[in-house]
């Protein structure tokens, strides 16, 4: 349980107010389209930079095919660690 204390104690200064709102979305895997659409946000680099890296760099979300990350059948999926914040 220390263990899992530790782990949100450094991770949730990271968690910036976008990635929440990821997070919140994120009910099964969807690609980025879906993700997109569900926040509302149109541009891809914006959304890309702002809540989709900073998620997948604080192990929040994972992908389901991460030796392909440029593949057209990516998705996206919590991590333990991203349902706990969630």
């Amino acid at each position: 349980m220390q263990v899992t204390e530790q782990v949100t104690l450094q991770v949730t200064p990271q968690v910036t107010p976008q990635v929440k709102n990821l997070l919140k979305v994120v009910t099964e895997e969807h690609n980025r389209q879906e993700l997109q659409e569900l926040l509302n946000l149109s541009d891809r680099k914006y959304f890309r930079e702002n809540y989709l890296q900073p998620a997948l760099d604080a192990e929040l979300i994972e992908m389901t095919i991460p030796d392909k990350p440029k593949s057209s059948k990516q998705k996206y999926r919590l991590t333990e660690k991203g349902k706990q914040i969630k």
